[in-house]
């Protein structure tokens, strides 16, 4: 009842999983990730245990499909499974069940592994696949919400829609430095999820991407007066504590500079 891709991005690293299902809140069962350890997907008749359990083994230094083979060898419901495993070198490997429902089936390639069950056809699987493999270039969040994408176009879930979910993680680049989950957003029910996912990695991004050094603005002069002009008309006596405010604390930095999204969203704020 659920589509997923797992992929690593090598460059960064990061791994991930994205998800779409005619299930509430599939977020909460499909996906389990560990930086610089790997990501799992469980679904069809999921076996919840398969996320933590096969992460424990990765850290073993056993590849993907060692873990893929000790996880259903040791499961008695394994021909109802369906499980998608990218290990911390980027091997995937995957395993659908004799007893999953139609359509149900899997494809790996280099970095990910794309799985579905009670889809349209074989073109959803596919079109996670080809989508990842059309995707370098853009973050690996926007990759994976990319194949989602593709793959509900060309049939998805054969019962409709319901929940989506993303998460990616890297180490010590998720919130303040202190966590390696970069993103974990779920759409638990909704008409559209991908859509509604692709919204809230927006809002996400802005609050907590990160600019590339070189795109930040020098606050002096003609800037650091609108600035100043935009904070009074905020009610706030500093440009640290309005972003405090406004979560974009994030994005701030100890030096005479702006980061331009900060900037747009004060602009914002000062015209509202």
């Amino acid at each position: 009842m659920t589509y997923s891709i797992v992929a690593w991005d090598p460059d960064v690293p990061q791994w991930g999983v994205a998800v779409q299902s005619k299930f509430l809140a599939v977020g909460s069962v499909v996906s389990a990730a560990a930086a610089g350890v790997g990501a799992v997907a469980t679904q069809a008749w999921a076996n919840p245990q398969y996320g933590p359990d096969g992460l424990a083994l990765l850290r073993e230094g056993l590849s993907a499909a060692e873990v893929v083979e000790r996880l259903i060898a040791a499961d008695p419901g394994r021909d109802e499974r369906q499980l998608g495993i990218v290990d911390r070198n980027g091997a995937s490997a995957a395993h659908t069940g004799p007893n999953c429902h139609d359509w149900a089936g899997h494809r790996t390639g280099d970095g990910y592994t794309a799985q579905g069950n009670i889809l349209v056809s074989r073109a959803t699987v596919d079109a996670l696949a080809e989508t990842f493999e059309a995707g370098p270039g853009q973050s690996l969040a926007r990759r994976l919400i990319d194949c989602l994408a593709g793959a509900q176009v060309a049939g998805g879930d054969k019962r409709g829609q319901q929940s989506a979910a993303l998460l990616v993680v890297q180490e010590g680049a998720g919130y303040a430095g202190l966590t390696d989950v970069i993103v974990d957003l779920r759409v638990d029910d909704h008409e559209r999820p991908i859509e509604e996912l692709r919204r809230l990695y927006g809002l996400h991004d802005r609050l907590f991407g990160v600019t590339p050094d070189e795109d930040w603005l020098p606050l002096d002069g003609a800037l650091a007066d609108e600035v100043t002009a935009l904070l009074n008309r905020t009610g706030y006596m500093s440009l640290r504590e309005w972003a405090g405010a406004a979560n974009l604390e994030e994005r701030m930095r100890d030096e005479p500079r702006i980061d331009p999204v900060v900037l747009e969203a004060l602009r914002e704020d000062a015209s509202a």
